[in-house]
């Protein structure tokens, strides 16, 4: 469990899945995360949303017992602000592993986990790939040391502004025009490496019917969002990077922003969006076999 603390209004009091071995309250207990219940999370999600994402603590036992709220309030100031967190280094993997290719193998990919979900290495499993996860430390020699066909970045958590070694990691992999496809944090971390900035968002994009456009095929999508920061790029024109030309692929109709980008000199293309979304929508699967047409093309 990776939240540090967990917000619920109305908790189950018995588990009711098949495969429960315990309570959430004593798994929570177990992994030593503090939760709350009988909050009104309707009314928290619009005080945020008017607001922005905050800090917060939630205390109990001997950390609450007999402690002024004025000292509780001077803990949580004291707790960085998500602007400027660098987080993916926490939920990576530590030691490289490798999903296999379902059926025949066709494809290699070096897989930079940072903070990758386990459905996405199975989406390209499917597709014949061979995927080899490493670390979010990973340097470009760890990279080829695999013999990548293409090369992609996986989603996480944080600030893109503090991603400095992935950014220049995925900038030595451009130099090399090695097929290269980016979701969600890697969506951001291509922007940085083209040289365009970032954001936080003020109404970050959350759940699982966002409409997004592909732009180059003109098809709306219904799709699957939870990012708070967003790429900066113009939405109305070509962009010259260091790289060749660059284009924003992929935009959500309800506010304009940038869900996607790809290069038209090289094969490389990103997506802010989750086109491995479990258990759906899966409008975006596409995205995987754009991927593999891109490593076809490269080998050919």
């Amino acid at each position: 469990i990776w939240v540090s603390g967990y917000v619920v209004r109305d908790p189950a009091r018995v588990s009711s899945n098949w495969r429960a071995r315990r309570s959430l309250d004593e798994e929570l207990e177990r992994q030593g995360v503090v939760g709350i219940s009988g909050i009104d999370t309707r009314a928290l999600t619009r005080h945020l949303r008017e607001r922005g994402a905050m800090r917060v603590g939630i205390f109990s036992g001997d950390a609450w017992t007999g402690i002024r709220d004025e000292a509780l309030l001077d803990k949580v100031k004291a707790q960085p602000q998500m602007k400027g967190a660098n987080l993916s280094a926490e939920v990576a993997t530590k030691e490289t592993y490798v999903v296999p290719a379902i059926g025949t193998k066709k494809f290699t990919v070096a897989a930079i986990d940072l903070g990758i979900k386990g459905m996405t290495p199975h989406r390209m499993a499917e597709r014949g790939i061979e995927v080899h996860v490493l670390p979010a430390t990973a340097t470009v020699e760890d990279v080829y040391a695999v013999a990548p066909d293409g090369v992609f970045f996986s989603n996480g958590p944080g600030d893109p502004a503090t991603a400095d070694g992935p950014v220049a990691l995925m900038q030595a992999v451009l130099e090399r025009k090695t097929p290269l496809f980016g979701i969600c944090f890697g969506n951001q971390i291509l922007g940085r490496a083209l040289g365009f900035g970032t954001y936080k968002l003020k109404y970050g994009h959350r759940g699982i019917n966002q409409p997004v456009q592909d732009r180059t095929t003109g098809k709306v999508e219904i799709t699957a969002h939870n990012h708070g920061f967003a790429v900066d790029a113009p939405l109305d024109k070509v962009s010259e990077t260091p790289f060749g030309r660059a284009e924003v692929s992929h935009v959500c109709l309800n506010d304009n922003v940038v869900e996607g980008l790809q290069l038209l000199d090289q094969p490389a293309f990103s997506v802010q969006y989750h086109p491995e979304a479990a258990a759906g929508p899966h409008d975006a699967a596409y995205l995987f076999d754009r991927f593999v047409s891109l490593m076809e093309a490269e080998r050919a």
